[in-house]
């Protein structure tokens, strides 16, 4: 049997709607979230220029949203600019997929072909082996 590892589901009508990728999908409190969804919705704020999303362990819901990301020059990370960013996503996506936390960076871990490397940030997050690292841009 071969594994794609996307996930997908099936409505009551029987169409298929593909997920994306296991490990690209967040189940916070029995929802399946993309992680595309939440880092669309953060990059089209004004002042995002890119974000990347993990899930993280959390003891009540299973998983949380936690959102890292770099601003836009002329921005500074801020809990005013946190806030508003939390907002933006609730509006869009709604209150299950609202990070619980965001990190700012100056920069996102990236392959050499510009792909956000989200595994080394949930191995960063979870204090875990982030595995190879050849692909890392330098």
């Amino acid at each position: 049997v071969y594994t794609s590892g996307d996930v997908a589901l099936r409505d009551a009508d029987g169409y298929i709607t593909v997920l994306g990728r296991a490990d690209d999908v967040i189940n916070v409190a029995g929802h399946r979230i993309g992680t595309a969804e939440v880092e669309s919705a953060l990059v089209s704020h004004p002042q995002v220029a890119e974000a990347a999303v993990i899930g993280k362990p959390d003891e009540v819901k299973g998983q949380a949203v936690k959102a890292f990301v770099t601003l836009r020059a002329g921005n500074t990370p801020s809990d005013e600019v946190r806030a508003a960013l939390v907002e933006h996503v609730r509006h869009i996506c709604g209150p299950i997929a609202t990070p619980a936390e965001i990190e700012f960076r100056e920069r996102l871990p990236k392959t050499r072909s510009g792909k956000i490397m989200r595994r080394l940030l949930k191995a960063e997050e979870l204090g875990v082996d982030p595995g190879d690292l050849t692909t890392l841009e330098e």
